[in-house]
């Protein structure tokens, strides 16, 4: 599948979003660790939150090419705890868009589309993280009620969500025996234990949720009851296909400023750059970036086209993590003590760069994938 001129005209769209309403004001954003929420509202008026979902529900009527190159562009503005807020309904929606009924789309999609509603998803637990058949979070039915216990943890927006898809276990077949529900804000038992302090992605709010026999309608539920496993299994492709866009993206953002810098920093009466050590530096870190975005791009359009390619996918996840970890690694070096400062770009793209091998199915769970793939 290729680009074409809508393609290009979004992302000129979303590269102006992130320098004239992000980027001036990031610092401060990431210092208070939340920004405002307005700026949903303003990023749907953008045409830019929701992009890839239908218009009939507020969304973009964009493609998976229209997401992807939002994660790509929006990253200029410096802050990828802030892109991964703005964008959680890009996880947390497709569950009920694909499993869900004609009326729960009306009610649920088009709120957070337009950017009035902040929606989460919930599936990883306290004792459960990758292995998803783990999950205890219980939904047992009631007449035309199911009561939800558990909690949930490390939940992007979960703070502010105003609705979370969560993940639940409604029977005892750990892959059969899960199912959705829609939990919104204000349904008593459901809180908000703590919010959490993480490493980095600091303008993310990120929460630890508690459900305690919360009575959720059965209009709630999305799909069938044990259809969940096959839907999150869906979500996670998309999710670690972006993830894999935030660490190219990352890595080249830091060679930017790492280049611009060594041209600009001068040590023994010349510039950085004036230094084997430094053009061989940047020379390898250029490779490292353009051999990720190339491969993320190639398995990108083939997704689009419609093929299925899990390996592929898990591969691309864990490469583009590593780069984007040795080139921000690389990026704060070049800088020296200003790259620990941080006021600057690299530091805080060198923190929020930890995230991605971790976050989505962490690296080892990829390599198993990635080895199933070859048959091993």
């Amino acid at each position: 599948m290729a680009l074409d001129e809508s393609h290009k005209l979004f992302a000129e769209t979303c590269l102006r979003f992130a320098r004239e309403r992000i980027a001036p004001h990031v610092v401060a954003w990431e210092e208070a660790g939340t920004f405002p929420r307005e700026l949903y509202q303003e990023a749907a008026e953008a045409g830019i939150l929701g992009v890839s979902f239908p218009e009939e529900y507020g969304g973009g009527g964009g493609d998976l090419l229209h997401g992807l190159i939002s994660v790509e562009t929006l990253l200029e503005g410096g802050s990828s705890g802030l892109l991964a807020s703005i964008g959680s309904l890009g996880i947390a929606l497709p569950p009920i868009f694909n499993l869900g009924t004609e009326e729960q789309k009306q009610r649920f999609l088009p709120p957070v589309l337009r950017g009035e509603k902040i929606a989460a998803l919930g599936i990883t637990e306290p004792g459960t993280g990758s292995d998803v058949a783990g999950i205890r979070t219980k939904a047992v039915r009631d007449g035309d009620h199911y009561v939800i216990s558990g909690s949930k943890l490390f939940i992007t927006s979960g703070v502010r969500a105003d609705l979370v898809t969560v993940l639940t276990r409604t029977g005892p077949d750990p892959h059969g025996g899960l199912t959705f529900f829609v939990v919104e804000r204000g349904t008593p038992g459901f809180s908000v234990s703590r919010a959490l302090n993480k490493t980095g992605w600091w303008a993310s709010d990120t929460a630890e949720l508690a459900f305690d026999e919360v009575r959720v309608p059965i209009a709630n539920r999305i799909g069938d009851e044990g259809s969940g496993f096959l839907a999150i299994m869906q979500n996670f492709q998309n999710e670690r296909l972006s993830l894999a866009f935030y660490g190219h993206a990352t890595a080249e953002i830091a060679l930017k400023d790492a280049i611009a810098y060594a041209k600009e920093r001068q040590a023994f009466g010349k510039p950085l750059v004036g230094f084997q050590v430094t053009r061989h530096k940047l020379a390898h870190m250029a490779t490292q970036v353009q051999a990720a975005k190339t491969f993320n791009w190639d398995v990108a359009k083939r997704v689009a086209a419609g093929e299925y390619l899990v390996g592929e996918v898990s591969m691309a996840k864990n490469f583009a993590s590593q780069v984007a970890q040795e080139v921000c690694y690389e990026a704060v070096q070049i800088f020296g003590g200003m790259g620990y400062m941080r006021e600057t770009r690299v530091e805080r793209l060198a923190r929020d760069a930890r995230l991605i091998p971790i976050g989505g199915g962490t690296s080892e769970i990829m390599n198993e994938i990635i080895a199933k793939h070859l048959n091993l």
